[in-house]
């Protein structure tokens, strides 16, 4: 009950930021997607210099995925929309389209509220803990409002190809992943 609490804090604490950070800027992207400028490389080569533990505490390189056609899916475990989409991630993960792209999943919270809720459930691609400096490293991708979930289609040049900001339309995603090379 405690934790539940917490993290009813915690989310009360970023829709009053996002609030007022919404307040205050004139600038209003889609609320849906955006799209990162043709050939933007800078937050693709910030986050492949990431050194991230696991959601079972192992520090990896994330330069481990340069190279390949990645789906990075910003989220948190008390972020209903993010936990909702994750079957659907693992599924994607383990269809014959997950053989075209890796999915790697990026925690915005604790290591050990991640590694219990990957306990709780299971899945299909690999997920690091970032903390809050993960919310930092979406807004270079350009998830100027911190909002979660945030999802970025990085293709294996290591060219942003769109990014998402709200719950995947599967449909949509699927196509955008069908028009990689």
């Amino acid at each position: 009950m405690k934790k539940i609490a917490i993290y009813a804090v915690v989310a009360v604490l970023f829709l009053g930021a996002g609030a007022w950070y919404g307040i205050h800027t004139k600038q209003t992207p889609d609320p849906l997607t955006t799209t990162a400028p043709a050939g933007v490389t800078s937050p693709v080569a910030a986050l492949m210099a990431e050194t991230l533990p696991n959601d079972k505490g192992s520090r990896e390189a994330l330069a481990q995925w340069k190279g390949k056609n990645l789906l990075v899916n910003f989220w948190a475990p008390w972020c209903a929309p993010c936990v909702e989409e994750m079957p659907e991630l693992s599924e994607l993960q383990n269809s014959e389209l997950g053989k075209k792209v890796q999915v790697l999943g990026i925690g915005i919270d604790s290591p050990s509220n991640i590694a219990e809720f990957t306990q709780k459930v299971k899945v299909a691609y690999p997920v690091y803990v970032a903390g809050m400096s993960g919310t930092e490293l979406s807004r270079q991708f350009g998830n100027t409002q911190g909002g979660l979930p945030f999802t970025v289609l990085i293709g294996a040049d290591g060219t942003v190809k769109k990014t998402y900001l709200a719950r995947l339309k599967f449909d949509d995603l699927k196509a955008d992943l069908a028009a990689l090379n």
